[in-house]
Parts: C-alpha cells; sequence; structure tokens
C-alpha cells in the first residue's frame, strides 16, 4: 500500500472520518523518499527493536517493518488505531500500542517489547512534544539510538557548538547522553497539512559512558543555572541557584580557579568546562 501518497491516504482517512488535529501536531508524509531515508538512516536491522512514537498512517512503520526485529508503534490518537490496522496490523512483527508515549515506563516498555533484541527509536515526533519526550527517551537509557524528525531549528540546537546563538542547555543534555548529528533536512512540501517551518533528521548515538565525570545531578544544576538568563555571566547565573548557600566571591574563587575569566558567560562553556566548574562547586559546598 503505498502509504505516502495522496491517492492513498485521502479516502483512507475520509472512510475512517479522520479529521487532522493541530492540538496533536499532525502532519502525514506524502512524500515516500523521507521514510526511506530515516528508517535507513536509523540503522535498524533483524536484531533490533524499535519504538516509533506517532506513526501516523504507518508509512515510516512500513519502512521499519522491512529492516527491523520488531517494531512497536505507539499511537496516542485513538482514531487512528483502525487506520494503522488497517495499514500495518497486518505485518507479523509490528505492534500497534494505543497510549501516551509521555506516560510510557520506558525501561519496562523496552525489556517488554524488545527482549533479545537491540533497543532504538525511530519517529516522526509532533514538534509540540519533541523536547519533553527526548528528555524522557534519553533519561530512561534504555536505547541504542535515536533517530527523529524534528524541527530544523530544534535540531540544529541539539548539535550546536559551545558559544552558538542555537547553543544552550538542552544542547548539554543531549550531548551529554549521545553524539548527535543531523542527517537531512524535509521541507514543509513533504507532509500534508503542510507545516510552516523546515523539518530536520537527528541522529543520536547513545554514549556508553558519560564523556565528563562529575555529580550529575548538580552538573545539570550548574548548567540550568548558566543559560537561565543568556546575558548574565557565569557568576550571576550561579549566584540565582547557588546564593543561598554561597556568597558572590565564593562563586567567584570557583569561577576563577577554573581558569576563566570573571565575565565569562555560561553560553559559552562546553561539557568539559561545565563539569571542571561542577566539580570545584562540590568541592566547596561539602
Amino acid at each position: 500500500m503505498e502509504l505516502c501518497s495522496m491517492h492513498t491516504i485521502r479516502p483512507l482517512l475520509e472512510r475512517h472520518g479522520f479529521r487532522f488535529s493541530k492540538a496533536m501536531g499532525q502532519n502525514f508524509l506524502v512524500a515516500d523518499w523521507v521514510p526511506r531515508e530515516i528508517a535507513a538512516g536509523s540503522g535498524a536491522e533483524q536484531n533490533c527493536g524499535v519504538l516509533e512514537i506517532g506513526p501516523g498512517v504507518g508509512c515510516l512503520t512500513q519502512e521499519l517493518a522491512v529492516r527491523a526485529g520488531r517494531v512497536a508503534a505507539v499511537e496516542l490518537d485513538r482514531r487512528l488505531i483502525p487506520v494503522l490496522a488497517e495499514t500495518v496490523g497486518g505485518l507479523p512483527n509490528v505492534e500497534i500500542v494505543q497510549g501516551d508515549a509521555m506516560q510510557l515506563d520506558l525501561r519496562a516498555f523496552a525489556a517488554e517489547k524488545f527482549a533479545g533484541l537491540r533497543p532504538m527509536v525511530c519517529a516522526n515526533l509532533p514538534y509540540n512534544i519533541t523536547t519533553p519526550v527526548l528528555t524522557a527517551i534519553l533519561e530512561s537509557e534504555q536505547f541504542e539510538t535515536v533517530t527523529v524528525m524534528i524541527q530544523r531549528e530544534v535540531a540544529k540546537r541539539i548539535c550546536a557548538p559551545a558559544g552558538s546563538a542555537d547553543y544552550g542547555a538542552f544542547t548539554v543534555f543531549a550531548n551529554y547522553y549521545t553524539e548527535p548529528e543531523i542527517l537531512f533536512e524535509v521541507p514543509p512540501g513533504c507532509f500534508v497539512p503542510q507545516p510552516k517551518v523546515t523539518s530536520a533528521v537527528v541522529r543520536m548515538r547513545t554514549r556508553t559512558s558519560p564523556p565528563v565525570q562529575a555529580d550529575q545531578k548538580l552538573f545539570f544544576k550548574v548548567v540550568r543555572a548558566s543559560f537561565a538568563q543568556r546575558r548574565k555571566t557565569l557568576v550571576n547565573g550561579l549566584s540565582g541557584a547557588f546564593g543561598q548557600r554561597l556568597a558572590k566571591t565564593q562563586l567567584e574563587h570557583v569561577v576563577a580557579d577554573c581558569g576563566f575569566d570573571l565575565r565569562v558567560r555560561g553560553e559559552t562553556l562546553d561539557l568539559a568546562s561545565f563539569a571542571a566548574v561542577t566539580n570545584r562547586l562540590e568541592q566547596v559546598l561539602k
């Protein structure tokens, strides 16, 4: 079934009485090269189990099923369940799960669905849940790779170098857990209805160990404080988070002890620099 063809999609959706939901961020692919390239870029093989979030009518699901040993596609919209049953329900290695991906216990889900397989994520994510879903996926530490189509601006943020305009707390978070790269961009005309922005496919290879040595909870507290107000110096950012326990002069010493100018801004620090600040701060807080 040509699931990326409007000649197929239109009568299929009409038959099931489906109407697009802007609230759910539904944009279905109508360019067959896109799901094919996403699935290929994910690296899915027969020894892999793939979690797909938001399968829509199943065009990416179809491509993943050709490559992977097992595909578990989680769809929030109940109206799409009978559609998916018709389009990909007959594939022996595909399971359609009705539910909210944000409410999944990802550790339990991966253990149940992908026992004996290499677990990965591959999805065309709705724009409105991109950051919280990726946060949950990465924090679960259950998946070898995460390949997702998201808004280009978010993809650029994930892959941004330190000190650039796109660099932020989520960049540091994503790079702490993974090694991300943008594979290709997807123009609005590849979707129906057409989004107002360009999309991009990013592949994130999960690290086997943290790239820096630092207390994880304190590390991310430092990162969040450093980006809370981008125009502030690192010292002032840290004051907002640790000012109740440490005097500003103490925080100045922390920054200086790490070899940084007191005027340095947090947005210029890379992961190693944030780790250095975290470790020195931990010593002072004891």
